[in-house]
């Protein structure tokens, strides 16, 4: 399950997992990301904030993660990775090979931090 929040203001959406993550919270995401994006024409960040990374319900679940990555990550300027987790943290070395975005990892405790990152002036 996803928990999503999004501040319009700033352009961030900010995503926490409490549980395994499954196909109809890529569907949400799809349908509120893709809706701000219309009207603003891209997301400045996404902050992924979860102390340790869930997984996914199935391999549906992770196909369309991927979907969802691939189909959006021209229109979303940086992501943040806000975790403890230890695959979390090494998700921005393997990102910047598939991705648009600028990805980052910051410790689970350093929310603000990720926030001002993404508040940087952006390219």
């Amino acid at each position: 399950m996803i928990s999503l929040k999004m501040n319009r203001g700033e352009g961030i959406v900010i995503i926490e997992p409490s549980g395994s993550l499954e196909i109809t919270d890529f569907e949400q995401l799809t349908k509120e990301i893709d809706a701000y994006i219309s009207d603003q024409g891209h997301v400045n960040g996404i902050i992924i904030y979860t102390k340790e990374f869930p997984g996914w319900e199935s391999f549906g679940a992770f196909t369309h993660h991927m979907k969802f990555i691939k189909d959006r990550h021209k229109k979303v300027k940086k992501v943040a990775a806000v975790t403890d987790s230890k695959f979390m943290s090494i998700a921005p070395a393997i990102a910047k090979h598939f991705v648009s975005a600028e990805v980052k990892h910051f410790d689970y405790a350093d929310m603000e931090t990720a926030k001002k990152w993404i508040k940087e002036a952006v390219s």
